[in-house]
């Protein structure tokens, strides 16, 4: 059997990716796990966790899927890109799949480009319906300073692991991506060792699995797990 561990981003939850999660679901006969990291979902408490906290509850959800199923890929949005990629290369996985992955953070052009997105939506009433917008309110007065420098340690401990991984690997990247600049993408090309398979939509931004383009993005996560599948398949049949 086949099993999936999705991993959400930092100050987020399930729910970032659960178009695409609910879609392997029905689409698969894998098992699809997507747990909350501590401090995280729709209740945010991150004042006493840490991003050590994070890369554990991530490698015993890795470590409690793989007693149930044969084989392991792994999906990870953002920061949970970056979680991801250190259990890829820590562990025996079938595939790696990084959506909008914080290798870095924070572009202060593509945030002042979200302000003018937000002002406009504002303008002709449109706010309640902008994303970032609902992102940002939920999140509003409940992430403390602390719980930035313990992603950044998370970042930090998480990205030499990158030079690690040996298993296929597909990166989904919004060119509109207001927190993570596209152009990291090409620093995950340097510091994988095996060729990665790279594709970037002009108008996502961040949340890639809820803006516009979700459902091509979802369609080319399941194309590319299923055409991996097919591979595997083909070279034990000789």
């Amino acid at each position: 059997m086949i099993g999936c561990l999705c991993i959400h981003g930092f100050t987020g939850g399930p729910y970032e990716i659960e178009p695409l999660t609910t879609f392997l679901s029905e689409e698969t006969d894998w098992l699809i796990e997507a747990p909350t990291l501590p401090g995280h979902g729709l209740n945010l408490q991150l004042d006493d966790v840490t991003h050590e906290d994070w890369l554990e509850a991530a490698d015993q959800a890795y470590q409690e899927l793989a007693t149930k199923v044969d084989q392991i890929y792994l999906i990870g949005f953002s920061m949970g890109g970056m979680i991801a990629a250190y259990l890829a290369a820590k562990y025996p996985v079938k595939g790696l799949v990084m959506l909008s992955p914080s290798r870095k953070y924070l572009s202060l052009s593509k945030i002042a480009s979200e302000v003018r997105h937000l002002l406009r939506d504002r303008f002709f009433g449109e706010i309640e319906e902008n994303l970032v917008y609902q992102n940002l309110q939920h999140k509003k007065g409940l992430i403390p300073a602390r719980a930035y420098v313990e992603f950044a340690k998370c970042i930090a401990k998480t990205r030499p692991y990158l030079k690690k991984i040996t298993c296929p690997v597909l990166v989904l990247q919004g060119i509109q991506d207001g927190l993570v600049p596209y152009q990291t993408t090409h620093d995950l090309a340097n510091e994988i060792p095996v060729d990665i398979d790279v594709i970037y939509y002009a108008d996502s931004k961040h949340l890639i699995c809820l803006g516009d383009d979700k459902e091509l993005v979802i369609q080319t996560v399941y194309d590319y797990l299923m055409s991996n599948e097919k591979e595997v398949k083909q070279k034990i049949t000789g």
